[in-house]
């Protein structure tokens, strides 16, 4: 997590040593849901193939969703008496994952990485709903609100990606580059 100082002031029934690590984690969550909005805008403008109309309309909410997230979450660090990053080099500097790996490619490819992206970002909010589950409800309200929506959103991915026996192409991926692989090779053996 970043090293950011403890403010000077937080919300009232929650100590500032308490506000400083929610803000920490909230920092981080902000970079990743950051990170996401400018991940599927960059997959809406680079995949091709027949289903490119489906994938390309079908992101456009999402990125309004997370862009939506990304604004209650900064809003939340304030709130608390910190001070959101939102420049790039933040993000860039403080994440944890490497950058996008797919460039211009066929729908089906970037659903797989895509839904490996989701997976990181939800398990990562999936901790960060369990780190305040006593020190900040409020904060724990507003990351499962964000979950239902991201989940929402994997699934619409995993649709592509699921065969009609229940099979997920990218359920033992390593990498974005694998998942988009073996989404790709199961889309071969389908009809």
């Amino acid at each position: 997590m970043p090293s950011t100082p403890e403010p000077k002031y937080t919300v009232p029934g929650m100590t500032q040593r308490d506000g400083g690590d929610v803000i920490r984690l909230l920092t981080m969550r902000l970079h990743a849901l950051n990170d996401l909005a400018l991940t599927l805008k960059h997959i809406h403008w680079n995949v091709v193939g027949p289903h490119f109309i489906a994938v390309h309309e079908m992101l456009d909410p999402q990125v309004d969703s997370v862009r939506d997230m990304t604004d209650t979450t900064a809003e939340r660090i304030s709130t608390l008496g910190g001070s959101p990053p939102g420049t790039p080099g933040e993000l860039v500097a403080q994440r944890t994952w490497e950058d996008y790996a797919i460039g211009r490619a066929e729908s089906i490819e970037h659903l797989g990485a895509l839904d490996l992206v989701y997976t990181g970002v939800i398990e990562d909010h999936r901790e960060a709903v369990r780190a305040t589950d006593v020190s900040d409800p409020v904060t724990q309200d507003m990351l499962l609100e964000q979950l239902r929506s991201l989940e929402l959103f994997q699934w619409f991915v995993r649709a592509h990606l699921e065969s009609a026996g229940g099979a997920l192409s990218t359920a033992s991926a390593s990498s974005e580059r694998d998942a988009a692989h073996k989404a790709t090779e199961q889309a071969r053996k389908q009809p």
